[in-house]
């Protein structure tokens, strides 16, 4: 369950959501691939990469807390 809940979490940002109708527009599926191979430690917390891609490429990545609590756009 925390995996899908750190996939919903970025899938719910409106920016996420908005570009993932226009890939579906598109003929295109979007992918939402969760990097457990590569945690991310900021302060005292975990984060778990997601990588949003769509064409075989990615558009952005995100730092969501396996709880789903917190989520970081990572630039």
């Amino acid at each position: 369950m925390p995996l899908r809940r750190a996939v919903t979490r970025v899938e719910m940002l409106a920016e996420v959501h908005q570009w993932h109708r226009s890939m579906l527009e598109k003929g295109e599926k979007p992918r939402y691939v969760v990097r457990l191979d590569a945690p991310v430690r900021q302060g005292a917390r975990c984060y778990w990469p997601v990588e949003v891609r769509a064409e075989g490429r990615l558009w952005r990545r995100y730092l969501v807390t396996p709880d789903g609590r917190n989520v970081l756009l990572k630039e």
